[in-house]
């Protein structure tokens, strides 16, 4: 028998806010432990917490950034369990009514994946297990979350991973979060059951917490979905339960049986006022939302004539995007600007953690320059090419390399003159070319090319060297 794989995800983001969400303490990562703490975050008796106004401007505008309904009323509640990563022995959430209701993910493929809600809430101190110890790290305690939770629409573990990427592009493009899994600042705890093809009832879920990579996301749903088909197919049942994953041993293992919410005893936090949200605040934070990646994306295919390969390249990344836009203005074709990036500067800046923060030595305007003198005729193909490269090196603009000389082109006489002694030079490529191999008239415009100093037209060269071999 087939089985289908069902998950949804629960994703805790980190948000950028300089303090954190009930208190003025710093939400700067790393740090000696127990520094960027205070009697508020690590919950002492007799202190009050103060809900920070930029999380909730924060969360809204994750909300209409995927979709979702901005709730007018939105209240904190007490979520109590005890574990010493919680000094105070509750974590402050929202249960019965969240900030941001609904809304949706698209994926490539078009199918859409339902959102049930986002709340915020605070994180959490970390646990350090080192030397059969354990240490506890109260930095994170009290820094703001948003949790984005989905609905169980995810049927494989290619749509788990675009899921994913998709909402980490969109919080990355709306500057609320760095979204970096390996600095916890993204985690996901993935649900996930499995049901015969065709079947409409859900099997028994398990849940595997605080996944902090998209690889080991797609390991461990693969391993699960497999534990689980062969269990079902041996005679035996799931166990609703919350798993651990092992890198080292690519395995789940169990940690505790599947709370719900009733286990954690919510109620309403008495300490916090409610939260009544200002429609007019929500259009402003919408008016000033940035051009959101899908949307550049369908821009520059349809309006720039771009690859749909090359704007996803493009719009991968923020950073990216804007450096394109910039170098691209009063341009003939943005599709030179894409070619440029995509081949050469992004040869130089190779990792995606590059790509992101893509400080590269030339400016958009500087890029710019050079496109232009291209859109002219003033320089041939060749040596743009090869001024960028100087570019690059440098930092320096396109003119201190290209002489008037360089832009005056090349005039026909001299241009037949250096097609005839690309011939005479190169008898084996001549030779090869009247044999039927049209790839040998390359290396013949590629002497013109080298010996003009790129001033030359490749295609015209091209034409006179055929017309000079007859």
């Amino acid at each position: 028998m087939k089985y289908e794989l069902v998950a949804g995800f629960e994703t805790h983001i980190e948000l950028a806010t300089k303090t954190k969400i009930f208190c003025g303490c710093t939400t700067e990562f790393g740090g000696e432990p127990n520094t960027h703490c205070c009697p508020v975050c690590i919950g002492l008796p007799g202190t009050l917490p103060k809900l920070n106004r930029e999380v909730v401007r924060y969360a809204i505008r994750a909300g209409l950034a995927v979709h979702g309904k901005i709730a007018d009323v939105a209240k904190m509640d007490r979520k109590n369990y005890c574990y010493p990563d919680l000094a105070k022995a509750y974590q402050i959430s929202q249960l019965y009514a969240p900030l941001i209701i609904g809304g949706y993910v698209e994926l490539s493929n078009g199918r859409k994946i339902r959102l049930h809600h986002i709340h915020i809430e605070e994180d959490a101190g970390k646990l350090i297990h080192q030397h059969g110890d354990t240490y506890v790290d109260y930095n994170r305690g009290g820094v703001p979350l948003i949790e984005i939770v989905s609905e169980p629409d995810i049927r494989s573990i290619d749509e788990a991973k675009e899921y994913v990427e998709k909402l980490q592009q969109v919080m990355r493009y709306i500057g609320i979060s760095d979204c970096k899994m390996q600095e916890g600042s993204m985690r996901c705890d993935v649900n996930i059951s499995v049901r015969p093809e065709g079947s409409e009832k859900f099997g028994t879920r398990t849940e595997i917490k605080n996944m902090n990579s998209i690889t080991n996301i797609a390991k461990a749903m693969e391993y699960e979905y497999e534990r689980q088909t062969d269990l079902i197919e041996s005679g035996g049942k799931v166990i609703q339960e919350t798993l651990r994953y092992d890198d080292a041993t690519g395995t789940t293992s169990s940690m505790r049986s599947k709370e719900d919410a009733h286990d954690y005893r919510y109620f309403r936090d008495p300490d916090l006022v409610t939260i009544n949200v200002d429609p007019q605040e929500v259009e402003e934070i919408k008016a000033n939302l940035p051009e959101l990646p899908a949307d550049k994306c369908r821009r520059y295919i349809d309006e720039l004539l771009i690859p749909e390969k090359d704007a996803q390249l493009l719009t991968k990344y923020r950073k990216i995007s804007e450096y394109f836009d910039e170098a691209c203005e009063g341009v003939k074709s943005a599709k030179t600007v894409s070619n440029f990036i995509i081949g050469q500067i992004f040869r130089r800046t190779e990792t995606e953690a590059d790509k992101e923060i893509f400080d590269v030595a030339v400016s958009p305007a500087q890029l710019n320059e050079l496109v232009k003198l291209l859109d002219s005729g003033k320089i041939r193909n060749n040596l743009a090419k090869s001024t960028l490269e100087k570019m690059l090196d440098s930092g320096k603009g396109a003119m201190e390399f290209i002489s008037e000389s360089d832009m005056g082109g090349l005039d026909e006489n001299a241009m037949t003159e250096l097609c005839k002694q690309a011939v005479e030079s190169n008898p084996k490529a001549v030779a090869d070319y009247k044999g039927g191999k049209e790839k040998a008239i390359k290396s013949l415009v590629g002497f013109v090319m080298k010996n003009s100093r790129g001033k030359a037209d490749a295609a015209a060269a091209e034409e006179k060297i055929k017309e000079i071999i007859g």
